[in-house]
């Protein structure tokens, strides 16, 4: 950001006011990613950027230089990023394995920040500072072989000197020479390339990853990957919008079936090995998913089926306005970086849960694969030879009817959304709890071949949002009905894989996500998209701590405005849906709205109460019949 002037001034205490330097690195980042709807904070916290929420670091009262830089560098990148950067094309183009990936992922980064430099010298001086810092807290400067190099940041240091000619800061040590022998010899041709492509985000792309190919760290993009895409665009030609966010799934699919051998490895001893399963969920996505999403397809086909059409004015339930409501992807709230940081701490706040949550899955998934059991035709002429008939085989070898044959194994093909109360209530415990459970449930029943979406629900501010103003400015309207701005969250969609969803439940440790709960609006969302799935059952689980509650609503209209519709929504699913209900309170008794539910006093009993309703759901229908309904009204 060249020419930004510093315009603080001296305070009379001897510090210096930094709020106009503020304003102008806002509205130069504002004025680089395009976007004057960015909102930038600064915080002592660790810089991100998510949506059009943007943080960096806070400015001391008294900044040298070197503060002012980084501050200004770490905005222009994030800027940039907005800018010159289609997270969509990235994920398509991105190769498989965790190293490739790594090299791709930093190459994008270098030549997102190098279109920067080398439009504006000045934004490149605060871009190489805060380059420098990095590489300067990674302490290179000490290695000296190359496999204590990274590749990754070899290669994009690399890249960025092709790119914008800049030399490789004294910071980075000897990384790069120790590759750069290696890397010219390899890919000389399309590293002469890049600089004439670095406008085209997918042409560069698909040079880095021909780069990668030569590396022999990923294979050629046109072999796999348009293969791929090939097959989906023909298995999904009819695309609603209703399933955009699992057109987006596929993507990330084809990003790369690399299961995290480091997430993996988390898991206790005690649990299956994930490896066992991964090449029969990648044949199921591939093959299957698809599908799914064009059963999706035909909304309008779809609708009439719904219990929920003209619902609402049946029960006298109004929406003042839509307008500003959100149904978004987990990880379009935050940045991957944070993700991965939020997760860290979620895992290590609840480690000591994991074995005891892991013990009671595996007992779950017991449970399933008891129904799945071999059963066999016997006195058959053809088949396996009947071991029980020997006897008749030697006293009579010409004996027919020696043989046995295993019958087709009928298990109804199942889906379970795991609905979360994400409300300010749900704070500490409960909700990280919750997020771990739905975690390993969700790797549990994918293992037996049952599809699991984890979604939460709150609101997108405090006391009504934008939906207030708008009532505020349309002169307050009497008994406006639900009076705030939905957010409903889609941590995992149905066609995910966990393991690439797995980092998305990090979320809910966010500060802030967590607002007010509308529960009758979340749970006919959350129907609706079990509704639309193909599959022959469908299970729908909600985590909740109690009645919904939002003030701003709630002070506009009657006292019980919302746990009325609630009730009546429920009602409506129990009686008319062919979705299974079932819900948990945690703390709260929520027997008294739904007809199959458990309280639990505290929020580490979350993990067996989970288990141990959806084991009585999967449980054959002579056990279930005679004591599943006594089960799931079991408090504690």
């Amino acid at each position: 950001m060249a020419g930004r002037g510093d315009n603080s001034k001296a305070k009379p205490g001897g510090g210096v006011d930094t709020e106009p330097l503020r304003q102008a690195i806002t509205g130069c980042i504002r004025a680089v990613a395009g976007s004057p709807e960015i909102e930038v904070v600064f915080s002592s916290e660790r810089p991100g950027f998510a949506g059009d929420r943007m943080r960096l670091p806070e400015l001391s009262k008294r900044p040298t230089a070197h503060d002012v830089s980084m501050t200004r560098g770490l905005g222009d990148s994030m800027a940039l990023r907005k800018a010159c950067h289609n997270a969509k094309v990235h994920a398509v183009m991105s190769p498989q394995g965790e190293d490739a990936k790594a090299v791709f992922d930093a190459v994008e980064q270098a030549r997102v920040e190098a279109i920067g430099s080398n439009r504006m010298a000045g934004m490149g001086d605060n871009l190489d500072v805060v380059l420098s810092d990095r590489l300067a807290k990674s302490n290179y400067r000490t290695v000296t072989r190359r496999e204590d190099a990274p590749i990754h940041d070899a290669v994009a240091l690399l890249v960025r000197e092709r790119l914008t000619g800049r030399k490789t800061p004294a910071e980075a040590g000897p990384v790069l020479d120790l590759w750069r022998e290696f890397l010219e010899e390899k890919g000389a041709v399309d590293l002469d390339k890049l600089p004439s492509a670095i406008e085209d985000q997918q042409a560069f792309a698909k040079l880095v990853r021909n780069l990668l190919t030569s590396m022999e760290m990923a294979e050629n993009y046109g072999d796999n990957d348009t293969e791929d895409n090939n097959d989906e665009d023909n298995s999904s030609e009819d695309d609603s919008p209703r399933s955009d966010e699992e057109n987006q799934d596929n993507v990330e699919e084809e990003a790369g079936d690399d299961a995290a051998p480091s997430e993996d490895s988390e898991t206790s001893d005690e649990q299956l090995d994930d490896g066992e399963m991964d090449g029969a969920e990648i044949s199921d996505d591939d093959m299957s998913d698809d599908g799914d999403e064009d059963s999706e397809t035909p909304g309008e086909m779809k609708r009439p089926m719904s219990p929920f059409d003209d619902f609402n004015d049946k029960v006298d339930y109004k929406v003042f306005t839509q307008e500003f409501d959100e149904e978004i992807p987990a990880e379009e709230l935050c940045d991957e970086s944070e993700l991965l940081r939020l997760r860290a701490f979620l895992d290590k706040q609840l480690a000591h849960l994991q074995g005891a949550v892991g013990r009671l899955a595996n007992r779950l998934q017991r449970r399933l694969m008891a129904q799945q059991n071999r059963s066999w035709d016997f006195d058959l002429e053809e088949g396996y030879l009947d071991p029980a008939r020997l006897v008749r085989m030697v006293i009579d070898p010409m004996q027919p009817l020696s043989f046995k044959q295993e019958r087709d194994t009928k298990f109804r093909d199942t889906v379970v959304t795991l609905l979360i109360d994400n409300s300010g209530s749900m704070r500490g415990r409960p909700i990280t709890v919750a997020a771990t459970c739905a975690d390993i449930l969700a790797r549990t029943l994918e293992r037996c071949g049952v599809k699991v979406e984890i979604l939460g629900f709150t609101t997108k501010a405090w006391k009504g949002g934008l939906s207030r103003e708008k009532w505020l400015a349309d002169g307050k309207p009497v008994t406006p009905g639900r009076l705030n701005d939905l957010r409903h969250i889609i941590y995992k969609s149905a066609a995910t894989p966990w393991r690439r969803a797995r980092a998305n439940l990090g979320l809910m440790m966010r500060e802030g996500l967590l607002k007010e709960n509308i529960d009758g609006e979340a749970l006919i969302w959350a129907h609706n998209r079990l509704l639309a799935r193909p599959e022959q059952r469908r299970i729908l689980m909600m985590i909740s701590d109690g009645a919904p509650v939002d003030d701003s609503t709630l002070s506009v209209n009657p006292g019980n405005y919302l746990e009325r519709h609630l009730r009546a929504v429920i009602e409506q699913i129990e009686t008319k849906s062919p979705v299974e209900l079932l819900a948990i309170g945690i703390g709260h008794d929520v027997t008294r709205y739904y007809r199959k539910a458990v309280t639990i006093v505290d929020a580490d009993e979350l993990a067996g109460a989970m288990t141990e309703q959806l084991a009585a759901l999967f449980a054959d229908e002579s056990e279930a019949g005679g004591s599943g309904r006594r089960g799931l009204r079991r408090a504690g």
